[in-house]
């Protein structure tokens, strides 16, 4: 269940528990309670009230996190999959590069020596192998309901756009970065661009649509707003 608490975005669970609990979570700050079943919802919403200095301080925190120093491709470091958090384990070896992740971590092999270029390309090749695997049933499954077709699309290091589309061609291009960022905002860039097959400005028209298709749509624009 989704609450809104003075223009904040919580996500609420109801458990078999006797005290409220507040959690702020990174890479972007999502604030989830958890609270007792019997609890009132207004109830729950002055305690995050009553907090809300506090949430954000932790949203804050969480976001300078995001835009902290450039990757080395060392150990330790915190890379992002899927919108989660993993801690990067390199590990030299001889024999074919490859990246596979557990629960906590994405351990990165490569050959004994690799520079951090080596490293960024070894471990691109395996985000964009995981993006593609996400956009194929995405993209058709968005081309049946909004009734579009797609002639093409492809993968692509953008510097400055999470997607683009050339409507006369029927083509979607989507920024490698997605790779990192939660399933939901991915879903929104896709439907974003299959709306510039119904219309191509950004005009009262095209929010038409995305409201439509996709009525929350402005949570994950203002996620990917913190930064490319």
């Amino acid at each position: 269940m989704n609450l809104k608490v003075n223009e904040l975005d919580v996500e609420l669970t109801r458990k078999k528990i006797k005290r409220l609990h507040l959690r702020v979570l990174p890479p972007y700050g999502s604030v989830k309670v958890s609270a007792p079943r019997s609890m009132k919802t207004a109830e729950i919403q002055d305690f995050v009230l009553s907090n809300l200095t506090w949430v954000k301080k932790q949203q804050d925190k969480c976001r300078a996190q995001v835009h902290s120093a450039p990757d080395e491709y060392i150990d330790g470091e915190s890379h992002y999959v899927q919108g989660r958090r993993f801690l990067l384990e390199v590990i030299e070896r001889n024999a074919h590069p490859k990246v596979t992740v557990d629960e906590e971590t994405i351990r990165l092999q490569v050959r004994p020596g690799a520079d951090k270029d080596s490293r960024r390309s070894t471990l691109d090749a395996w985000y964009r192998q995981q993006l593609e695997e996400q956009l194929g049933p995405l993209i058709a499954q968005w081309e049946n309901t909004m009734g579009v077709s797609v002639a093409k699309f492809s993968i692509r290091k953008m510097k400055s756009r999470w997607g683009s589309c050339t409507p006369s061609a029927r083509s979607i291009r989507i920024n490698l970065e997605l790779a990192k960022k939660s399933p939901q905002c991915l879903e929104f860039i896709v439907v974003h661009e299959l709306a510039h097959l119904l219309e191509p400005s950004h005009n009262r028209n095209f929010y038409a649509i995305m409201d439509k298709f996709l009525p929350n749509w402005r949570l994950c624009d203002a996620e990917l707003k913190t930064g490319l």
